[in-house]
């Protein structure tokens, strides 16, 4: 028999976990919020300090949670990045652009944080070292948390919750590009999440792995500082960043091998004798506090089984995870999949049986094969952007807005290559919706 509140731990405390935490709240749940820091934000808090090991292989490395770097804005308009009844207005003194800074954004948080009086649910400095299911009968989830109390010592503590939601991000394990010699290769070699300002590569001859945003924002503020840069890409005809502009900056073929002398060959054959390699080669999905028995897995960055990306049908629905899509208008998806935990776990939406929401994953996966969707984008909504929102916005009975079509992923995506590589100061968003509908 179901009840009408139950106590749930919440992994961390980004747009993911504060949005979920929100509509728990709202439900009359028990909320308690980990996190590791002690500002809420999560991957929109700056911070200047990088991991010791510039790649993040080193498993025994100090974990920087942060992979913005200080230049960084918004590559989607801050309409998409508003929540249905909190809109990320322009406010005095703050960061008027259509695309705000990383700054910007954290401000807003903040204020949702403070306004829906979230900060009283969270355990700051709390870092979760175990989420254990302790009886798969009553679905009772033991969540093991430490606290530094001194520069070498730690405190620890268990607590027994009913229901668990990860949203812890997935920003912080890199994922590194292999190539033959990579590992003997004299040079400096960094992961993006490592990046933080240009200054350091001063006339450097700089290879960036990669052709998505952060490597064209890193190339752009690099080339009036390296001696040369040179990007690594695997689809040379998808340009979101015309190389021709800049004197110093070439786009290859991906890195074939790299030798002792620090020479870098490219499949397209040409030879570059470089200083620095930096991976801008995205993220790996990772629980290593999750102990679920073996039913939830991470291979190849497919988390799974995941009904819709959100629950493991046999754990339905006393664990879930938020934010594990990409390539979508993030903040929109996120806020739908957190009002869907928490109309699920108040009874007001029911999900389907175990049997049914476990041939639904099989499906999605035999669809992904069948389309030849690499495991890796299991998580990615590209195409299925407006399907999925759509689909979720039906399950809670909201009307879709207008917006959710005019506005998604491939939108700004054609609109990027519409304004070029500086479409954030170019494009006029307000005024191009308006031509959107004047021609309906």
């Amino acid at each position: 028999m179901r009840k009408e509140s139950y106590k749930v731990a919440f992994i961390g405390a980004g747009t993911a976990g504060l949005l979920t935490a929100r509509e728990l709240q709202r439900g009359g749940h028990h909320v308690t919020v980990f996190e590791k820091a002690n500002k809420v934000g999560g991957i929109w808090r700056y911070d200047p300090q990088v991991e010791t090991d510039p790649l993040g292989l080193d498993p025994n490395r100090e974990i920087v949670h942060s992979s913005l770097y200080n230049s960084l804005r918004a590559n989607l308009p801050r309409q998409t990045m508003s929540f249905l009844d909190y809109p990320f207005l322009k406010k005095e003194g703050g960061d008027p652009r259509t695309f705000p800074g990383h700054e910007e954004v954290l401000r807003f948080l903040e204020d949702f944080a403070r306004d829906f009086g979230l900060m009283e649910l969270i355990q700051f400095g709390h870092e979760v070292i175990q989420v254990e299911l302790v009886d798969e009968l009553t679905q009772e989830w033991v969540v093991e948390s430490r606290t530094r109390k001194t520069e070498s010592t730690w405190e620890s503590k268990d607590e027994l919750f009913e229901a668990v939601v990860i949203c812890n991000g997935n920003k912080s394990v890199p994922n590194v590009a292999e190539f033959p010699g990579r590992d003997t290769w004299p040079g400096l070699q960094i992961h993006s999440h490592n990046y933080r300002t240009p200054e350091a590569f001063e006339n450097k001859i700089v290879i960036l792995i990669g052709n998505g945003a952060t490597a064209v924002d890193i190339l752009k503020e690099m080339s009036p500082l390296a001696k040369q840069v040179h990007m690594a890409v695997r689809t040379p005809s998808f340009k979101l960043l015309n190389v021709d502009h800049y004197d110093n900056a070439w786009q290859h073929l991906m890195i074939e091998c790299a030798h002792k002398d620090g020479k870098v060959v490219f499949q397209d054959c040409s030879v570059v004798d470089a200083d620095v390699i930096i991976h801008c080669t995205g993220y790996k999905f990772h629980y290593p506090f999750l102990k679920s028995n073996g039913i939830v897995t991470v291979d190849n960055n497919r988390v799974g089984p995941m009904y819709k990306h959100v629950f493991p049908p046999s754990l339905a629905p006393w664990l879930s995870f938020v934010g594990l899509t990409s390539r979508a208008v993030v903040f929109r998806v996120m806020e739908l999949q957190a009002k869907w935990v928490a109309k699920v776990l108040s009874g007001t939406v029911e999900l389907p049986s175990e049997k049914a929401m476990a041939s639904s994953v099989e499906e999605h996966y035999s669809d992904l094969e069948k389309a030849g969707v690499p495991k890796r984008h299991t998580h990615s909504l590209m195409m299925e952007d407006v399907e999925y929102v759509t689909w979720l916005a039906a399950q809670l009975n909201i009307k879709p807005l207008k917006m959710w079509k005019e506005i998604t992923v491939f939108s700004v995506l054609e609109g990027v290559l519409h304004y070029g590589e500086n479409y954030r100061d170019i494009w006029d968003i307000d005024k191009w919706i308006q031509q959107i509908h004047s021609s309906d």
